[in-house]
């Protein structure tokens, strides 16, 4: 199993509606082949930064859903008018060992 974590940082007031737009967000990555879970976290002492935790059985399924229409699809959501810090843009990958 490999985690990928997602992590960006609002950089313009809108984080409010960014998070509202998780909660109402269209589930598509749920039927994706190879996908466990997603967990969307912000830290406490940060709140503009917001973490994606996906969950997937190894890592080419992530690489399948990352160029599929359907992870396009899945950004509509995204508020209009979003700026990003792009210095705090990063997505890892890891090895997931135990729980």
């Amino acid at each position: 199993m490999v985690l990928v974590l997602s992590k960006f940082k609002v950089a313009n007031g809108m984080t409010p509606e960014v998070k509202q737009a998780f909660l109402n967000r269209p589930h598509q990555v749920e039927g994706a082949p190879g996908f466990i879970r997603l967990d969307v976290v912000s830290p406490c002492d940060q709140p503009d930064e917001i973490w994606l935790l996906t969950y997937w059985s190894d890592l080419s399924s992530y690489e399948q859903w990352h160029k599929s229409p359907a992870h396009h699809e899945s950004h509509q959501g995204i508020p209009r008018g979003l700026k990003l810090d792009a210095s705090s843009t990063q997505v890892r990958v890891y090895e997931h060992i135990c729980s």
